[in-house]
């Protein structure tokens, strides 16, 4: 249920751009020439920022208190090094896009990434995924016991919810506009949404593995892209465009990380077996490098629709580079 993992380097895997895409290609911290103009936008100082501003406010929403140890265990996930807080950098950055300002995106911001957050804590648990690190360091469950990590996953969901309401300025966000934010993150964590991808990726087969990508990880990207939207008051056709936009940046991320993944344990000892369905794992690299250069096609197709906001889509062109090239390094990991 994530679509930001840990993420590695590999220099062959530089996705080609389709024909399908607009011909000014907008690439991470480059010159975009186009008919008049020559801008450069550098997304890694934007992101950096971003980061260091959501991580403080994260520390803030996450505080100690009784019970100790839920919050401690909490707070190790949420505030865990190495978190590219990729979810609430799509919702910041789609917020400005339609002119929305990022003091009101930074609750739901937050949310998104405790959300994300409890995800992954219960992905990683025994019965689930099975997964004893995360971000290369001990998953929640094996610091703190799977009852307190149940606990913790939990507790993060609605101080989530919680968070929206109590902290998004209603000078910036209007009433209506907080409700359908919450109302789109329940459908994007619910049965219908992340927890049914968990549930065919433990039970499901082979042929399973498009549901089990979109739902899994498409879902937290499409919900980040929408809730910006959502809070700068976009239209029902630019949030349209927002919501494929996200969920095939989310479903990208994913693939290429199986990918580089994959390359990067290539003729190794193959270690344990896990239960998760991939591209990679069921068709091969091959296709699934296919599956990557469509995603990457139909998200700038989304983005092309959104042309008239001009320099202000570049974040968005940017972090769909980014998801599939890496072209750069966040605290030492790309």
């Amino acid at each position: 249920m994530v679509f930001s993992m840990v993420m590695s380097f590999s220099p062959s895997l530089c996705l080609p751009r389709s024909r399908m895409v607009m011909q000014k290609a907008i690439q991470c911290s480059s010159s975009v020439s186009t008919a008049s103009e020559s801008v450069k936008f550098d997304l890694k100082t934007y992101w950096t920022t971003l980061i260091s501003d959501i991580n403080q406010k994260l520390d803030e929403a996450v505080p100690v208190k009784y019970p100790n140890q839920i919050y401690e265990a909490m707070r190790y996930s949420v505030l865990a090094k190495g978190a590219k807080r990729s979810p609430p950098i799509m919702c910041v950055a789609a917020c400005e896009l339609f002119g929305g300002n990022r003091l009101a995106a930074f609750p739901t911001a937050c949310a998104l990434e405790m959300v994300h957050a409890a995800s992954l804590i219960h992905d990683d648990l025994p019965c689930m995924d099975d997964d004893t690190t995360r971000r290369g360091l001990p998953a929640n469950h094996t610091v703190f016991g799977v009852d307190m990590a149940i606990l913790a996953g939990d507790a993060l969901f609605p101080l989530g919810f919680q968070h929206i309401v109590s902290h998004t300025p209603s000078d910036l966000v209007p009433e209506d506009r907080v409700l359908r934010v919450i109302t789109e993150i329940a459908r994007a964590v619910g049965s219908t949404g992340m927890a049914a991808g968990q549930f065919l990726d433990l039970e499901g087969g082979p042929n399973a593995v498009d549901f089990v990508q979109e739902k899994k990880y498409g879902e937290m990207g499409e919900c980040s892209a929408v809730c910006g939207a959502l809070l700068a008051g976009a239209s029902d056709e630019e949030i349209q465009h927002m919501r494929k936009y996200g969920r095939a940046v989310g479903v990208l991320y994913r693939v290429v990380d199986d990918i580089l993944e994959a390359k990067k344990t290539e003729n190794k000892t193959e270690g344990k077996k896990k239960k998760g369905k991939s591209y990679v794992s069921v068709y091969g690299i091959e296709k699934a490098v296919k599956v990557a250069e469509d995603l990457r096609a139909q998200a700038k197709r989304e983005l092309d629709g959104l042309e008239k906001y001009g320099d202000k889509v570049m974040p968005l062109y940017s972090f769909l580079d980014y998801a599939a090239d890496r072209g750069f390094s966040i605290d030492g990991q790309v």
